[in-house]
């Protein structure tokens, strides 16, 4: 999406995971949440099966579902907040949070504000290291789990696991 709006280079890395698993993109300031989400999705390797929210300062931001709103736990529509607004407010990190059963929460911090370059199309993937952990594979723990029964030929699970990932991991 060329345009002027600045530009921010964010780093995302996923919480509680060692060695860390990180990208690095690039996206205009005039992006909303709920596209920030379609691009944190992309270059983590999530599939977009599940439920999302921002944390950003006091508020959350995600898909307001009706059935179940609580006013003590009011959450915003994410594409009505933009990346331009989250520095407005001076707010450097905030928290992105994936599937709220595995519960993949996701740092993210502004590293720095550049100028838009006309020749250049965003949102653009920079960097990144590590795999993403595949869906559904049980949080954090079942993560490190998954790996030790494909990193051992002789794990018990080895064979299940690899074919559940799809023969590659």
């Amino acid at each position: 999406m060329p345009g002027s709006a600045p530009i921010l280079r964010l780093l995302i890395t996923l919480m509680h995971i060692e060695p860390p698993i990180w990208r690095r993109v690039l996206v205009p300031t005039d992006m909303n949440l709920a596209r920030l989400h379609d691009v944190i999705q992309a270059a983590m390797g999530w599939q977009e099966y599940h439920l999302h929210e921002f944390q950003i300062g006091d508020r959350r931001y995600g898909v307001p579902d009706p059935a179940f709103e609580d006013p003590d736990f009011k959450v915003y529509h994410d594409a009505n907040f933009k990346l331009d607004a989250v520095l407005g407010r001076g707010i450097e990190r905030f928290i992105y949070t994936y599937d709220f059963g595995d519960n993949w929460q996701h740092d993210i911090v502004i590293e720095q504000q550049l100028p838009s370059d006309a020749s250049k199309t965003y949102p653009t993937f920079m960097a990144g290291e590590r795999r993403c952990p595949p869906e559904d594979v049980g949080g954090v723990s079942g993560f490190y789990e998954f790996l030790d029964a494909i990193s051992d030929p002789a794990h018990e699970d080895h064979k299940h696991m690899l074919e559940w990932a799809g023969g590659r991991y």
